[in-house]
């Protein structure tokens, strides 16, 4: 008798600690992330996100119009390089209207503003506090070129689908974790000459803010888990986040 007794026990006491286990693999899993909605003036509506103490938009930007309802240039994706390396004012292209538009520098310095009513262009300094929240030490985030080590992917919209970023190598295997809710694609660039970056390669995002007569930028890379700063020609044309004043 005492033989059969012990077996239901066991089970009992097995299942008990079973979901003790569970329930504290579920309060140490990552906190729900705070997310909402932007429209513009056009009436796109875009995903928002709070990272550390301030609201981003989720997706890049992708509006036709400055804020007072001015239009912005915008060149095809199959005019002469020349016609976007030229440009001296503002200008959009796009790729696929997926990845949001590429815009540059002159359309982000314009007084008419960009940026839907209550955000802004980020400064540098902003995108230090994204990247000192998702594990920067606050002496790599002032460094240029590549910084960090996973920081990257966790900016990068989850892995897998290679319509937002390429396949890394067998000897990588990175992928994205976008744990902070910032869903990077690899929307890629146009360079001071006006020739495209590859899509799903790349993906790269304006500061507002000047390092002389260049601009301080970012980029991932899908073969690379850290992240890219340096600063570069007002005439490339990079993708847009916004930050809620």
């Amino acid at each position: 008798m005492k033989n059969h007794r012990t077996g239901p026990f066991l089970i009992i006491l097995i299942s008990f600690f079973t979901i003790l286990i569970s329930s504290c693999d579920k309060d140490e899993a990552a906190p729900v992330l705070e997310t909402g909605t932007l429209t513009d003036i056009d009436g796109n509506v875009y995903k928002t996100v709070k990272i550390g103490t301030k609201w981003w938009m989720a997706e890049n930007l992708k509006v036709k119009k400055y804020s007072n309802g001015d239009s912005i240039r915008y060149v095809p994706k199959n005019a002469p390089d020349s016609v976007w390396s030229a440009m001296s004012t503002g200008a959009y292209c796009y790729f696929n209207e997926e990845y949001g538009f590429l815009y540059n520098y002159h359309t982000i310095s314009d007084l008419r503003d960009i940026a839907p009513e209550g955000w802004h262009i980020p400064d540098d300094d902003e995108w230090k506090e994204i990247e000192i929240f998702s594990g920067m030490s606050s002496d790599e985030v002032e460094k240029t070129n590549w910084r960090g080590t996973d920081q990257g992917d966790k900016l990068k919209i989850v892995g897998g689908d290679t319509r937002y970023w390429a396949e890394s190598s067998d000897e990588y295997r990175i992928f994205g974790t976008n744990e902070i809710g910032f869903t990077a694609l690899g929307g890629a660039c146009r360079i001071f000459n006006g020739q495209w970056g590859d899509i799903t390669h790349t993906g790269f995002w304006w500061t507002s803010s000047l390092n002389e007569n260049e601009v301080w930028y970012r980029s991932l890379d899908y073969n690379k888990s850290n992240i890219f700063r340096y600063f570069g020609s007002k005439n490339y044309g990079f993708s847009v986040r916004c930050v809620k004043d």
